[in-house]
């Protein structure tokens, strides 16, 4: 008796005179290789995507004081005017962030104040109208706080600085628009080590920061601002 014997789909679909031969089986596991490995580099793509972060300029700012002549220490107030950041949980050290500060909108709640510390005897912001941060390096310290390393160019001089930070948050907003991660960083400058000298005796040289920050993951939308 006859044995039956199944035939396969792609035999029924080849054309008339067409026969495979052992040189096509041989080039088959290539192929399938191949394939793996655009599999792999598109896994590889779309983790970097979801690691990767623009700055929220609305919900993302820098408040600052300085010693007033011994009598106070005023805040004043930055925003980032553009930056991006990664972020990946499992590896601290893949992390990284680079941003430029509008030193221009600079806001020490009132305007003659604000075009004083905006004059060449301090920041110059027409001449630097922007200062720039690019991280070197990401150290971890436990499950939410690190710190940051890297270089910050302010008023035309670039020192290497240090900055704690806390990892807050990475989820949804409330209103499920945009995957956010948050982060809260302090850092102490001298402002003299930037070459902003001006009015020793009545402005301190140290200057505290507080950084508030957000980024929003990447994706289709040019929209880098959360909305309610």
């Amino acid at each position: 008796m006859a044995t039956q014997q199944s035939v396969s789909v792609s035999a029924l679909a080849e054309p008339p005179g067409f026969r495979q031969t052992p040189s096509m089986n041989l080039r088959r596991p290539a192929n399938l290789l191949l394939t793996s490995c655009f599999g792999c580099l598109a896994a590889q793509s779309a983790l970097a995507a979801s690691n990767s972060y623009r700055y929220d300029t609305v919900h993302s700012q820098i408040v600052f004081n300085i010693d007033h002549d011994g009598f106070s220490r005023p805040l004043g107030r930055l925003h980032i005017a553009q930056g991006s950041l990664r972020f990946d949980p499992d590896d601290w050290s893949k992390s990284g962030t680079e941003l430029d500060i509008d030193m221009r909108d600079l806001d020490m709640g009132d305007a003659r104040w604000n075009e004083a510390a905006c004059k060449t005897s301090l920041l110059d912001c027409k001449t630097y109208p922007t200062a720039h941060f690019a991280s070197t390096s990401v150290e971890r310290k436990d499950d939410t706080h690190g710190v940051l390393h890297g270089t910050l160019t302010l008023h035309g001089v670039s020192q290497l600085i240090d900055i704690p930070f806390r990892v807050n948050r990475i989820g949804k907003t409330i209103f499920g628009l945009h995957t956010v991660a948050g982060f809260s960083a302090t850092a102490m400058l001298d402002r003299t080590a930037f070459g902003i000298s001006g009015f020793p005796n009545a402005v301190g040289h140290g200057v505290a920061v507080w950084l508030e920050l957000e980024g929003i993951r990447d994706s289709s939308s040019d929209d880098n601002k959360e909305h309610p």
